[in-house]
């Protein structure tokens, strides 16, 4: 069997202080290219990627986090990706993580993979995300929206808002990740796409550090995201009782690609 090309992609915005160590952490001799796509910084964060001998994308204007994921998924099957590991460059989730995070994928028992922070390691006690600094009212908030996330999907995960992923080439070339928001809650959007499409997910606990470089959401803007997560379990439920459809859900990522860049994103492989 040929080997598996695998792809990492940081969506970045202000990460300069952050970056040069994530990018040191990752196991680069198991790794064929990186990507980062950059949301209009207004920090070095540019200049430090090209330094570092990244491949930089760089948005016109600020299209936000789920935007950028966008960017980020659509480089990689440009670039012929056949895992895809999505990674915040903000230092927070533990890059050395990644071989535990694809074995799965590399593997074929699972489609998708998140790193837990929530997850216990074997013969650790204690909270892993208190122990790392996680608030704890995120973390009330956390495990409160991931319960209704299970329910509504039927699923059994310890954690659904990691920004710690890895997904395989053809859950990403699927789901039509293109309609999802252009905000946080596309990370929900993408667990709800991989259910309802049929794909397989899977977790690892990862350690997580909080610190002030580290990019965290704030109370108001968490409060946005979780009435924007249950607006997602609602269309998922009306969606699977037939009472509404929605594209999402529904149509597949060739459907919602421009024909004249389809054959670059999901043609020949390299």
């Amino acid at each position: 069997m040929a080997a598996q090309r695998i792809v990492v992609v940081m969506p970045a915005y202000n990460a300069a202080r952050t970056l040069e160590q994530t990018y040191r952490d990752i196991p680069h001799d198991i790794i064929d290219h990186i990507i980062l796509v950059d949301d209009v910084s207004r920090d070095e964060t540019v200049e430090i990627a090209r330094h570092l001998g990244m491949d930089v994308v760089t948005h016109i204007q600020n299209r936000g986090y789920g935007g950028n994921q966008k960017t980020c998924y659509i480089e990689a099957l440009r670039d012929g990706a056949d895992v895809v590991v999505m990674l915040h460059p903000d230092y927070q989730y533990d890059s050395t993580r990644i071989p535990a995070l694809i074995a799965p994928i590399l593997s074929g028992e699972y489609d998708m993979m998140l790193g837990s922070r929530l997850l216990r390691t074997s013969g650790e006690r204690g909270n892993p995300a208190l122990r790392g600094g996680m608030p704890p009212w995120k973390y009330v908030a956390n495990r409160v929206l991931t319960i209704c996330e299970n329910a509504a999907l039927g699923l059994r995960l310890s954690e659904c808002h990691t920004g710690f992923r890895a997904y395989n080439r053809r859950m990403i070339e699927t789901v039509p990740f293109l309609l999802n928001s252009d905000d946080f809650v596309f990370d929900t959007e993408m667990i709800a796409q991989a259910v309802l499409y049929g794909f397989r997910i899977g977790e690892i606990a990862v350690p997580t550090r909080y610190f002030a470089e580290a990019s965290s959401v704030n109370f108001q803007r968490s409060v946005v995201y979780g009435l924007a997560t249950l607006g997602v379990l609602l269309r998922v439920i009306l969606h699977r009782s037939g009472l509404r459809r929605f594209p999402q859900f529904s149509r597949r990522l060739a459907d919602v690609l421009s024909p004249h860049h389809s054959a670059a994103i999901l043609g020949e492989r390299k």
